[in-house]
């Protein structure tokens, strides 16, 4: 297998608890965020990664209905769960998609995996630094460095969020995919009640048809209200957190 997504999800989330299956365009977050990932032309295989914790078991069910498979690990130890998950199928390449991104852009997601691809890289993403809104989110890196990575990475952050020591240790070879036009300051992820709410408001606009990053812009540009409904909560919140989680490990 070239490219396996594995997307992480959990019922836990301790700012919105159950988001993942909170109901947006009649369908749950992690429906819309299957559906779009599936719309990619470069991914060969989708999982979606969840932990051993009980209240999963809802999103397990939601997930065998869709046809999509599940992967069972570590509540807090994330990257040990995607290396679990991707060993099961020794891809190339893994895409990193989390399930609080129900905006998540197909065309984004091949973009960047092209790119990873073409310059052979060990890493790539278009958010270092970001330049598209928050919630379009792609990583994308080998089997190899997601092995290294699981095997040296010791920081809590670097544990939580899969890969902090793939960016930061350079050992790797790394790319980044920048948009034409920088958007970072628009926040389009979910996990906040206020989030869900401009969210909710994006779907309720365009139904059941499908809308990619160009739309949702000219959306929300004609309706800024929708913007200020969640833009005081400040970008990469839960990794910022893990930082400081990091200074106590140090001590």
């Amino acid at each position: 297998m070239k490219t396996l997504a594995i997307i992480q999800a959990r019922m836990g989330s301790t700012r919105l608890p159950g988001k993942v299956l909170l109901s947006l365009g009649g369908k749950t977050v992690i429906e819309q965020v299957v559906s779009r990932v599936r719309r990619s032309i470069n991914i060969d295989e989708i999982i979606v990664a969840t932990s051993i914790e009980k209240n999963n078991l809802p999103l397990i069910k939601k997930c065998s209905e869709l046809g999509v498979r599940v992967f069972v690990g570590s509540e807090n130890d994330v990257l040990d769960r995607y290396y679990q998950a991707a060993k099961l199928f020794k891809p190339s390449n893994v895409v990193r998609i989390t399930a609080d991104c129900p905006l998540i852009d197909s065309e984004v997601i091949d973009k960047v995996i092209e790119t990873h691809i073409e310059k052979k890289t060990d890493y790539t993403t278009n958010g270092n630094p970001p330049t598209f809104p928050d919630g379009l989110d792609t990583e994308i890196f080998t089997f190899e460095a997601l092995e290294k990575s699981w095997k040296c990475a010791k920081l809590s952050s670097e544990r939580e969020h899969v890969t902090p020591y793939i960016i930061d240790s350079g050992l790797f070879t790394k790319a980044n995919v920048l948009n034409d036009t920088d958007l970072s300051a628009y926040r389009w992820t979910l996990d906040q009640k206020e989030d869900y709410e401009a969210i909710k408001t994006i779907y309720e606009n365009f139904g059941n048809e499908y809308f990619g990053l160009k739309t949702i812009l000219q959306f929300v540009e004609s309706n800024p209200h929708v913007s200020n409904i969640n833009g005081f909560i400040t970008r990469n919140e839960g990794y910022i957190k893990s930082i400081e989680t990091d200074k106590t490990q140090k001590l």
